[in-house]
Parts: C-alpha cells; sequence; structure tokens
C-alpha cells in the first residue's frame, strides 16, 4: 500500500471531520440523511463512522438536554489547586462525584478545571465544600455559568 493511501486512512480529512459535525448538530441522524447531506453513498457513511470508532475518534453517542431541563441546573467551572504528588488521588475521588462532567489539567494558577451541574445552588455549595475537604485539595476558585452563549458540545 502507498504511503498517501496508509495517511489518508489514519488522518481526519475534511469528509470525516464534516461527518462528525452532522453528528455533533444531531447524531440521530440515519446513515442515508448523512450520506445526502454530505453527498456520498450510504455505505461510504458506514465505513467512515466505523473506522472513525475503532480509532476512537467517536467514542459514544449522548442524549443532550432542552433549555428547559438544563435550565433547571446549576453549572460552574471549579479551578483546583493541589499539593504534588496529591493529583491522583485528587482526580479519582472527583471522578466518584456524579455531578462532575468535565475534570481538565490546565496550566496556569490551577492544577484542574472542573465543570459541575448540580440541580440546586444548594447542592453546588455542597460539592464545593466536598471538593475542598478531599485530602491533597489546597484551594478551589468557582465561577458560577450565569449564561450558556455558545454549546458545541455533544
Amino acid at each position: 500500500m502507498d504511503e498517501s493511501r496508509v495517511n489518508t486512512l489514519s488522518a481526519t480529512d475534511d469528509l470525516d471531520r464534516r461527518l462528525i459535525l452532522l453528528l455533533q448538530a444531531n447524531a440521530r441522524d440515519s446513515t442515508a440523511t448523512l450520506a445526502r447531506k454530505l453527498g456520498v453513498a450510504r455505505t461510504t457513511v458506514v465505513a467512515r463512522l466505523a473506522r472513525l470508532e475503532a480509532s476512537g475518534r467517536i467514542v459514544g453517542y449522548t442524549a443532550r438536554l432542552g433549555g428547559d431541563e438544563a435550565g433547571r441546573s446549576v453549572q460552574a467551572f471549579v479551578g483546583i489547586t493541589v499539593s504534588p504528588k496529591a493529583g491522583r488521588e485528587v482526580v479519582k475521588r472527583l471522578s466518584e462525584l456524579p455531578e462532575l462532567r468535565q475534570l481538565a489539567s490546565v496550566s496556569g494558577e490551577f492544577d484542574y478545571m472542573a465543570l459541575l451541574r448540580a440541580d440546586t445552588t444548594a447542592r453546588l455549595d455542597a460539592l464545593l465544600d466536598e471538593i475542598g475537604d478531599i485530602d491533597g485539595v489546597l484551594r478551589t476558585n468557582s465561577s458560577v455559568v450565569l449564561a450558556l452563549r455558545v454549546d458545541r458540545q455533544t
């Protein structure tokens, strides 16, 4: 197999990117609908999806809450600073919180940035106390989300 064919198989191309964008907009679209929107054969979409899933580019499909349901919750970004060598245990403990939506290690002022979603401000307050009580957490800084202006997450 020539090198250009190998690179095409392993790299994400424009068709893959457009397919991913369509799935992010509506993961319930049928392969026939996706193929029509992309201007390719349905079998091409099926093969691309299989390859994207096998490579780990697509790791799952999910339901997104509508405005009413999402509007009933409170979200906050939480910067977390941990003591040296405590990161692994802190991440483990944070991962046990069902309200944790995302956790990223970051550069800058904090070691980690967490996105939390709680049903009420009282539950958010309790979560912040729980996080602060984890051994190895030195400090936290929270910013409550007032309005979501752009949301491209699936």
